[in-house]
């Protein structure tokens, strides 16, 4: 699927009782783990030691994990769970028969002085056959071959603003998605008021959230 160094290949089974026997898992993720995976493979080890990258400030190794399933999709809770309890940079590829996509979360480190990473917004491909799925390994150091993870998977959802981070550009996407969804369920309510006074103030609100979007998409 990726055609990383050789260097990087790491390909060890993971057993998913692992996860779901050994940490804190809700009885519905268990279930989530038996029904829709069937296996877990750690792919690729992509750091200084493996790659001629230079190490990164945040970031010093992204790991590659297949995740083979049952079904044509999987709980984003499930990423998240590994993502939590692995202290690395992921990228997933999620296999169902001969398609595949590429998912990765933007992790940010917790705050007070720890180790560990929390997941933010994910980004994935759409599905296409596993010998489509291509991915550059772009960078001088791990920090940007990351960022450059996040922003081909993304595409289009993350705007290139000069002179600003991955962070802000996620934080924009993040804002942006949460005022669609405001726009749309607005328009729902407008249409369902009766009363002249109120729709007019739906409206006045519904005007200023647009304006924010456009805004916002002027950036893409």
């Amino acid at each position: 699927m990726l055609e990383l160094p050789r260097g990087t290949v790491f390909n060890r089974r993971i057993p998913k009782q692992k996860f779901y026997e050994n940490l804190n898992v809700t009885a519905e993720l268990k279930r989530i783990f038996v029904e829709q995976i069937s296996v877990i493979y750690w792919r690729n080890k992509i750091s200084p030691a493996t790659v001629n990258i230079a190490a990164g400030e945040t970031v010093s190794e992204i790991e590659v994990i297949e995740i083979r399933l049952n079904q044509p999709g999987l709980d984003k809770r499930i990423l998240q769970l590994i993502d939590r309890e692995i202290p690395y940079h992921i990228l997933f590829l999620l296999v169902y028969k001969e398609q595949v996509q590429a998912w990765i979360g933007y992790k940010e480190q917790s705050q007070g002085g720890t180790a560990a990473f929390k997941p933010g917004a994910y980004y994935h491909t759409e599905w296409q056959p596993v010998d489509k799925l291509s991915l550059r390994l772009d960078g001088l150091n791990m920090d940007s071959v990351y960022e450059s993870f996040i922003r081909q998977i993304a595409g289009e959802r993350l705007d290139n603003k000069a002179g600003d981070g991955l962070k802000d550009a996620v934080a924009r996407d993040e804002r942006r998605r949460k005022l669609q969804k405001e726009i749309a369920a607005l328009e729902n309510k407008v249409r369902r008021e009766k009363q002249f006074n109120i729709q007019v103030e739906l409206n006045s609100k519904l005007k200023r959230l647009k304006k924010e979007l456009e805004g916002l998409n002027t950036l893409c």
